[in-house]
């Protein structure tokens, strides 16, 4: 597999992400085609999709404060681009692409732009399968998440950048 590389996502991208994203996650967990078309508008400079065809990408939004179970953040409400702390909200690879070695050097170009960019920390929910894997990659464990979303149950972890 040649190594996969990065792009700041358009407008053009977003039925390919929405299908992404409806397949790689269970049920209301899955973000709207409205939602992914509003943050592709809103932050593309934190929405990144592997370059060519598209099989997977990240997003994301920024705060002064963090509070990972705010529902509205998802909507991008709060959002300021100037702030230095990233909460991500997504990370999807199609699912027929999963195990392949792609999420790891996706998590990594994402950590190195917003370091670039000179955020402070980054800051996510996974489910408990995920927090390994998040652990890894240099993120560290903070606490059961209060979110509910999607009826599940999340976990929420963080990185400091600086």
């Amino acid at each position: 597999m040649p190594a996969p590389t990065f792009r700041q996502a358009i407008p053009a991208d977003t039925d390919r992400c929405f299908q992404i994203e409806r397949t790689a996650y269970e049920g209301d967990e899955a973000a709207t085609r409205e939602k992914i078309a509003h943050r592709i508008a809103q932050y593309p400079q934190g929405f990144l999709v592997i370059d060519g065809e598209i099989i997977g990408f990240i997003n994301s939004g920024c705060a002064d404060e963090v509070v990972l179970a705010d529902e509205a953040f998802k909507e991008l409400v709060g959002h300021d681009p100037q702030a230095p702390h990233v909460v991500i909200m997504s990370v999807a690879i199609d699912p027929a692409l999963q195990g392949c070695g792609y999420a790891t050097p996706l998590m990594r170009g994402f950590v190195d732009r917003m370091r670039a960019m000179g955020k402070k920390s980054i800051h996510l929910m996974c489910r408990q399968r995920h927090v390994g894997l998040y652990e890894r990659m240099g993120y560290r464990y903070l606490q059961p998440s209060a979110s509910d979303h999607g009826g599940m149950a999340w976990h929420e972890m963080a990185m400091a950048l600086c």
